[in-house]
């Protein structure tokens, strides 16, 4: 089973590997002919097919298999990339990208979640972190490659970073179809699909507090990280940042992701969860009032305390959320978790937006540093303490 970890961690590099997204919006528009109006509808197309197949997918994965989910993802996204080469008007964008959002939504929690149950088919759970931060480091790495290529490749032929995608994708699918499926317990009997569903819900949202006091920390700092990858690009612009140095940048933002992720357990192990938590609340404050307090070219580099912290606490969030699920609700936990970081960027996403065209991108940022140093404090103290009152119950052995 430990062959798994391996082919997860190239499985998460391909995944991430998307040479298009550096230069899709210039395709939208110079090749497809989209207006900017269009082009932000195409991305709440994309958003809404992942939104409603978040959940559904996760329970899936868990009823039917994380490696048959996975496959699903690949199929998905071949289609996806395959339509893009056939694009000649808005229409068809909106068809490609339906389908890479519900490629994208198979994806969300399987492989963390198979990642888990190899460990515990091997009794090793202890070193969940350390793999799954390093599953991340994986994925960012080949996020910044297919970023530096991306330029290259369009100048080649608008066409080549699409196809080139294809082939990534198919190779994504071989590595997928190698994967070994974790023996464990039988399936329980299920009269309702739905309400099976909706009772994983109650459990992960109501019964287990630890479990949504998890959730809501999570959500927390994921939208701390989320909002600037939108905000940084004009603010560099704001202060002067040469054009030519983006590409670094992005590629530097993710190689930081990276390798915050591959040090996250041995942080979590050396400062211990409390401390962990002030160093995530003290990074995103400071982050956030430095983007808003300066403008000068080196400013952006404070984003990269926000893309560490980012790295630092997807694996050790995902780690108590696994900890805290059982075989058969494993993905579904980890894809509702998912499902609120989109829902609460979908309603909050708009408003940041509206506060930078009206106030300018530092006084959003101003206010976002704000908001975090309110919100995050009480979701940490929630979280420690609902994570404490479950230790103390918790059997010594992991599950």
């Amino acid at each position: 089973m430990t062959g798994n970890i391996l082919k997860l961690n190239i499985f998460s590099a391909l995944k991430m590997m998307l040479f298009p997204m550096a230069i899709i919006t210039v395709f939208w528009k110079d090749q497809i002919g989209l207006s900017l109006a269009e082009i932000l509808l195409v991305n709440v197309f994309f958003s809404t097919a992942n939104l409603l197949m978040e959940y559904p997918s996760g329970y899936v994965s868990d009823r039917l298999g994380y490696r048959l989910s996975l496959l699903i993802a690949c199929g998905f996204s071949l289609a996806g990339w395959t339509a893009y080469l056939f694009a000649h008007g808005f229409w068809h964008v909106i068809g490609a990208e339906l389908l890479l959002g519900v490629g994208h939504a198979f994806i969300s929690g399987s492989d963390s979640a198979l990642l888990y149950e190899t460990l515990r088919a091997d009794r090793r759970t202890e070193l969940y972190i350390r793999c799954d931060g390093r599953m991340a480091g994986w994925a960012q790495i080949g996020e910044a490659g297919g970023a530096l290529c991306a330029g290259l490749l369009y100048v080649a032929d608008p066409l080549l970073p699409f196809a080139v995608q294809i082939g990534v994708w198919l190779v994504a699918l071989a590595v997928a179809l190698s994967l070994r499926e974790p023996q464990g317990e039988k399936s329980p009997h299920v009269a309702s699909h739905l309400h099976e569903a909706l009772r994983i819900s109650r459990f992960g949202l109501v019964e287990q507090k630890q479990v949504r006091a998890t959730m809501v920390f999570g959500v927390l700092l994921g939208l701390a990280s989320f909002y600037p990858v939108w905000l940084v690009q004009p603010f560099m612009q704001q202060c002067g940042v040469p054009l030519a140095w983006f590409g670094p940048v992005w590629a530097g933002a993710n190689l930081t992701v990276a390798l915050c992720s591959s040090l996250s357990h041995r942080l979590y192990d050396r400062l211990g969860l409390a401390r962990l938590c002030l160093l995530f609340i003290g990074l995103t404050v400071l982050a956030f009032a430095g983007l808003g307090l300066t403008s000068m070219a080196g400013s952006f580099l404070f984003y990269y305390l926000l893309t560490a912290v980012r790295g630092l606490q997807g694996p050790v969030i995902r780690n108590f959320l696994q900890r805290d699920a059982t075989r058969f609700m494993r993905a579904s936990l980890l894809s509702l978790h998912s499902l609120l970081f989109r829902m609460g960027y979908v309603v909050s996403g708009p408003l940041i937006g509206w506060v930078s065209d009206v106030r300018g991108v530092q006084a959003a940022f101003l206010a976002l540093a704000c908001l975090f140093a309110v919100a995050l404090p009480l979701a940490a103290r929630s979280f420690l303490h609902h994570q404490g009152r479950a230790d103390r119950g918790r059997p010594s052995a992991s599950a």
